[in-house]
């Protein structure tokens, strides 16, 4: 068992590394609970808030047909789709989702996608440190291969947006 990390063992801020992922769960399950009453509070100023306008009527319009057509189910299924993550709750709280599911909803999300993000990240780090300590010049070449596929995507999304947005001007 050479390969492998021992939970129990301080990884992180000098805490086990299975403590460290419960204290990011807590926090996830935090923050979901502080953007729904946000939203709630907000309601229809959501539109109008700095969120609001950045994100666009139509897709917070979009969102919404989400949420009224699957409820606290899509809270769950937001954790899975990277936009929806930090934008679904919002108008789960303005469009006054059951706060009761809601929280039922939020906890099984963080609880399955979390632990999910939390070991694979960490696989994907300490595997890199790992190549870099056997290779350095294949996890310098690998960092930057990384990097070009972010920023191609990047790149390739923000032109498919300008795309469909001169498109939008032109109809």
């Amino acid at each position: 068992m050479d390969g492998l990390a021992d939970p129990m063992k301080p990884s992180v801020f000098g805490l086990p590394f299975w403590l460290v992922g419960a204290v990011l769960i807590v926090a996830l399950f935090g923050a979901f609970q502080v953007y729904y009453w946000v939203g709630r509070r907000l309601g229809e100023k959501l539109y109008e808030s700095r969120v609001g306008v950045r994100l666009g009527r139509e897709r917070i319009a979009k969102i919404e047909r989400v949420v009224e057509k699957w409820g606290a189910l899509a809270v769950y299924g937001c954790f899975w789709v990277p936009m929806l993550r930090h934008t679904l709750p919002w108008v789960a709280g303005a469009l006054r989702v059951s706060y009761p599911w809601y929280v039922v909803a939020s906890a099984l999300g963080c609880l399955t996608w979390a632990p999910i993000w939390w070991f694979g990240a960490a696989a994907l780090v300490w595997g890199w440190l790992e190549l870099a300590a056997r290779s350095p010049v294949t996890a310098g070449v690998v960092a930057v291969l990384a990097v070009a596929a972010i920023a191609w995507l990047v790149v390739r999304r923000r032109r498919k947006r300008r795309a469909a947005a001169s498109e939008a001007l032109v109809s």
